[in-house]
């Protein structure tokens, strides 16, 4: 099975993306975001609304960085959210990290 990046996207309404949210809808705004994702050939996981730091919170397999940069500045670029696409990692990838031995030296070592 070929593992697809995860990708956190966060984005928070501005004053007139809220306007749109209010006479789009959730479920409008939500399909919005699944066709987006879709175009830069992901699939959007879940998305959720919060009252948390960011107003909606999206979880979504992208097929690389590239494709997760392209979709953050389109949505900068279209206006009404600010947003944020974070890289995140599974339980397995975080363990084959810690598999890995590197040696770094800290500063002033």
């Amino acid at each position: 099975m070929i593992e697809v990046p995860k990708f956190l996207l966060e984005s928070t309404y501005t004053n007139d993306g809220v306007k749109g949210l209010v006479a789009d809808g959730g479920t409008k705004r939500a399909e919005v975001a699944r066709r987006a994702i879709e175009r830069c050939g992901g699939r959007m996981e879940s998305l959720f609304f919060s009252f948390g730091k960011y107003d909606t919170y999206a979880v979504c397999d992208l097929p690389d960085h590239k494709a997760a940069a392209a979709l953050a500045v389109a949505i900068r670029a279209a206006g009404g959210v600010y947003s944020r696409v974070t890289p995140v990692l599974t339980p397995e990838e975080v363990d084959e990290a810690t598999r890995t031995k590197l040696t770094y030296q800290a500063p002033g070592t």
